[in-house]
């Protein structure tokens, strides 16, 4: 009976949650690289604030290019970070992995370690070119959302880092050379474009094993630059990988194989790969190795849903 008792107000919670009205914003900051706003960067206006936070604080940033390395911390939350235009709101830098021996995941043009925040209308871009690991986004928090974002790259260009972390990402463009979605983290991406620029790679997650998603991509389109024909859908930066495609488009630059080993055949016994409902001259499962799976309609009908992929009530609904 107390199960029961504690079940039902869990889900009264939660629905008052999703009834609630429209976002209140204690703290409204704007920042303008024209000197117009309150701050000319985004470095500035983070430093201001203090962690902790309960209130919800939203930072508008006007067009302008802001170049600069942008860590929001671990104490930050409750933060909605909108830009006035995706391509004109551009946050760019240029350092890479072997600059300095700074490794991979001191690259990054932005790192958020903060939980509960939402990006929106903004590209984030590592400026350094094809040298290596160079990384545009780096999340280490739990429960962000992007939305008409851009993440522009090459290898590396979006690391979905942190062990039971969820992120959302809806309506957005990804671009890079080898490996340029990766990480340990639980993301879902709705409609997003996927473009490859060379013959590689497009994932490389490192799910733990005891995480029951990784990635999963639905109703997303998977492009190629011009003379790109050798790419494949994923490979495993570690054994537990986990990666689905759900009515996906892809074209015919992914390779008949669909999914690589990492040269460790190893991997085979416990990657978790597969597609379900994908069209275009690059989804045929025909060719695909035979260690990856074509999932049902029950569970391709689950795996997009958020409460099945992230675990949780509407408390947190990145949909909304």
């Amino acid at each position: 009976m107390i199960r029961k008792l504690s079940s039902l107000l869990l889900s009264l919670v939660c629905a008052a949650s999703c009834l609630a009205g429209a976002k209140v914003y204690e703290i409204d900051i704007t920042v303008a690289a024209d000197g117009s706003g309150d701050y000319t960067s985004l470095t500035q206006a983070l430093k201001k604030m203090r962690g902790g936070m309960e209130y919800n604080t939203r930072i508008f940033i006007k067009n302008g290019v802001y170049t600069e390395k942008v860590v929001m911390g671990i104490s930050l939350q409750n933060i909605d970070v909108i830009g006035e235009n995706a391509d004109s709101v551009i946050i760019q830098y240029g350092d890479y992995a072997s600059l300095n021996n700074m490794g991979t995941s001191g690259s990054y043009t932005f790192k958020v370690e903060s939980s509960n925040v939402t990006f929106s209308d903004i590209t984030f871009a590592n400026t350094a070119g094809p040298v290596g690991q160079a990384v545009a986004v780096y999340t280490t928090g739990d429960r962000i959302s992007f939305t008409r974002c851009k993440f522009l790259g090459n290898q590396d260009t979006l690391y979905t880092g942190g062990v039971d972390k969820r992120l959302y990402f809806d309506s957005c463009y990804i671009e890079g050379t080898t490996d340029f979605i990766f990480g340990s983290a639980t993301a879902l991406f709705v409609n997003c474009d996927i473009h490859a620029k060379a013959d590689s790679y497009l994932t490389a997650a490192s799910t733990p094993s005891d995480v029951k998603l990784g990635y999963v991509f639905d109703r997303c389109r998977i492009t190629a630059a011009e003379g790109v024909t050798k790419v494949y859908l994923g490979r495993p930066w570690r054994p537990y990988a986990s990666t689905y495609f759900i009515n996906c488009e892809m074209c015919s630059s992914i390779l008949p194989a669909g999914w690589h080993n990492w040269s460790n055949t190893d991997n085979e016994k416990t990657a978790r790969y597969g597609q379900y409902g994908c069209t275009g001259p690059g989804a045929d499962t025909a060719g695909r190795v035979a260690w990856s799976k074509e999932l049902t309609a029950a569970e391709a009908s689950e795996y997009v849903k958020p409460a099945y992929i992230f675990e949780i009530c509407n408390t947190w609904n990145p949909e909304k």
